[in-house]
């Protein structure tokens, strides 16, 4: 005898053993499969979403400056079939926290040791290139597992020596020269041009009054 197993797109039911000694496994996602009494196994795992928080404390820069970071990863297992059976291996019969948790420590792993060959400064003008080379370095070792990473970004960098803020005081000084010296050369700019369009109407005036001198003294001269 047997049983008719359902699932929904969010789940994969996964299907080991059946009649006459079958030893395959097959994995449904949003539809149905036939299980046997006491000889199939049926187990799932979650296709949701997954939102993890990876954060570090206190790892050095390559400067050696400690620095605290936190961040923001999307992961989900694959529907591929062979990463689905990489997941599989790896998850059968755990909780989902279990499973998160395998997956921070992973990508954690990595922000930790790529933030070991950054500097402070590197960090805080390209943090969405710092993010990439996190996502770079972490998606072959979780695509062992299943795992696809969607999704993953830099919330936050900290560091308890006020280094990031003398860059950030650093930067807005720049910023604010930048704007000085703009506006200066603008007045200048400005100033140059007003002085030149003086120049032509000087020259303009004094073109138009000797014309009407010389043409004052040929009248004057006809008259007489």
């Amino acid at each position: 005898m047997g049983n008719v197993v359902t699932v929904g797109v969010h789940k994969c039911k996964i299907i080991s053993g059946g009649c006459f000694g079958s030893e395959g496994k097959k994995y449904i996602i949003g539809g149905w499969g036939w299980a046997w009494c006491c000889v199939s196994q049926v187990d799932e795992v979650s296709l949701r979403m997954m939102t993890l928080k990876p954060s570090i404390t206190s790892v050095e820069t390559s400067e050696g400056v400690a620095v605290s970071c936190d961040g923001v990863a999307q992961v989900c297992i694959m529907k591929d079939p062979t990463m689905l059976a990489l997941a599989a291996e790896q998850f059968v019969g755990m909780k989902d926290c279990d499973v998160e948790h395998i997956i921070l420590q992973t990508i954690e792993g990595h922000l930790r040791a790529i933030l070991g060959t950054m500097t402070v400064e590197q960090i805080f003008r390209d943090r969405e290139g710092f993010a990439k080379k996190v996502r770079e370095y972490a998606e072959p070792d979780v695509a062992k597992m299943g795992i696809r990473i969607i999704s993953f970004v830099i919330q936050d960098v900290t560091d308890k020596v006020e280094y990031l803020h003398s860059l950030g005081v650093k930067q807005t000084a720049q910023v604010r020269r930048n704007a000085d010296s703009g506006v200066a050369s603008a007045k200048r700019t400005a100033g140059i041009a007003c002085s030149e369009a003086e120049k032509v109407m000087m020259e303009t005036k004094y073109h138009c009054d000797a014309m009407i001198a010389q043409n004052k003294r040929c009248y004057e001269l006809k008259q007489a």
